[in-house]
């Protein structure tokens, strides 16, 4: 039977122990989906929606590697990562959404499926607002783990 791993014995908050794990590769790769009214896709040009504020899809990409550096910091029990590298992909779909991809890598001894979902979450946020002087009917969606390997178990959605 599955338990929480970041509760103790007695029920109380604990950072896992990683301490007697192995170093391996580990990825991790997680997915957002931002659907953007019209108003705001009026602006989509060379790959790139245009504000006042700059190129929304390259400061999203920044914006997400950053958090991602820090999410031992935002997340309570989460340790701390020196990430190998963290690349963010930020595409529109035929159905007008914005999908952004996030992967993560570390050589470690716990996973950096928090750091991927972390950058996904930020980069869409971004997104939000630097866009929301067009409208505020924007949605983020779909947060979502799409695989990691690494550690005792790989993981893919299909």
């Amino acid at each position: 039977m599955s338990t929480f791993t970041h509760l103790d014995a007695s029920g109380n908050p604990s950072m896992v122990d990683v301490g007697e794990k192995l170093v391996t590769r580990r990825t991790a790769v997680a997915r957002a989906i931002v659907n953007l009214p019209d108003e705001v896709l009026e602006n989509f040009e060379s790959g790139d929606i245009r504000t006042k504020k700059g190129a929304v899809f390259q400061t999203a990409i920044i914006a997400g590697v950053m958090a991602a550096k820090r999410t031992g910091e935002l997340i309570p029990l989460c340790h701390p990562l020196g990430l190998d590298n963290c690349q963010i992909q930020i595409s529109l779909n035929e159905r007008r959404e914005v999908i952004l991809e996030c992967t993560a890598a570390v050589t470690g001894k716990t996973g950096v499926e928090m750091e991927a979902l972390t950058a996904a979450s930020i980069a869409a946020l971004t997104i939000y607002d630097m866009c929301k002087a067009f409208s505020h009917d924007i949605v983020i969606r779909e947060i979502k783990l799409m695989e990691k390997t690494g550690g005792k178990r790989d993981f893919k959605r299909n």
